[in-house]
């Protein structure tokens, strides 16, 4: 019986901390973590539902809540810079929402590739 119960202990133990398991999403157990973004944007998309600022410095969106991808803004629609004398540009703020289930494909999200790699 003794054999039994200390094997099981350890298994139970063990459970808690298997929620603080990071999926390299900004995921750690039951906790979202909300990346903030900034820059100016033209409008060019219309309005968008979220994005981030990549590794490759350039910005990724979302239209929409249920869009498991994100586009990549090749074009520069959205920058960093202060753009003087372009009055198309407008000052924009906001985070990352949650994604809406696994699966959502995050291209070089700060943080989140580079953790995955062994």
């Amino acid at each position: 019986m003794k054999r039994l119960l200390s094997p099981l202990a350890l298994v139970i133990a063990g459970l808690p901390l298997s929620a603080c398991a990071d999926d390299g999403y900004g995921r750690s157990g039951l906790n979202w973590t909300s990346y903030p973004y900034s820059g100016w944007y033209d409008g060019y998309y219309g309005s968008i539902f979220d994005g981030y600022w990549g590794t490759d410095n350039v910005f990724y969106f979302r239209l929409r809540d249920n869009e498991l991808r994100y586009h990549r803004d090749a074009h520069r629609h959205f920058r960093r810079d202060g753009v003087d004398r372009d009055f198309r540009f407008r000052r924009f703020d906001g985070a990352i929402q949650s994604p809406p289930r696994r699966g959502t494909r995050m291209p070089r999200f700060p943080g989140g590739e580079q953790r995955r790699r062994p």
